[in-house]
């Protein structure tokens, strides 16, 4: 695993976009960079499971670690979803087992600076250094229309 942040200046507020990042309306929206079909099964309370899917209800399993509204959300994964059933046994699964997945939102100059800092397995590195960019440019156009 290896560390990979991704930052982005948004000029809203904290709050509109800490909305974007977790409506079941938007979330959809601004994870389809990752995979068309993108969903968050969840009720985004600190401690709960979040099932990260796609179209084919496969995906990640994570538990809410730390909680702050409108400043910081911490996702530790434990494990993926196979066919909609949870995994944690298989070699994917150890291997992403205890990543972390933070969100910051901070407030610089009247804007919001989103920062994501992901533990990422070098066989998906190139992937997500691709596709974070272009989430948050979606998540940027989402808040600042």
């Amino acid at each position: 695993m290896e560390k990979q942040t991704f930052s982005i200046a948004i000029d809203a507020p904290r709050e509109t976009v800490w909305n974007i990042l977790w409506s079941d309306v938007t979330y959809p929206q601004w994870t389809a960079a990752f995979s068309e079909g993108s969903r968050a099964e969840t009720d985004w309370q600190e401690g709960s499971k979040v099932f990260f899917l796609g179209k084919e209800n496969e995906g990640m399993v994570a538990i809410i670690a730390t909680k702050v509204p409108n400043e910081f959300m911490s996702f530790k994964h434990i494990g993926t979803v196979n066919k909609g059933v949870e995994d944690f046994e298989s070699e994917q699964s150890r291997e992403w087992a205890g990543s972390l997945e933070n969100y910051t939102l901070k407030t610089v100059d009247g804007k919001t600076e989103l920062t994501v800092e992901m533990d990422i397995a070098d066989e998906y590195k190139d992937d997500f250094v691709k596709t974070w960019p272009l989430a948050l440019k979606k998540v940027k156009e989402l808040a600042e229309q």
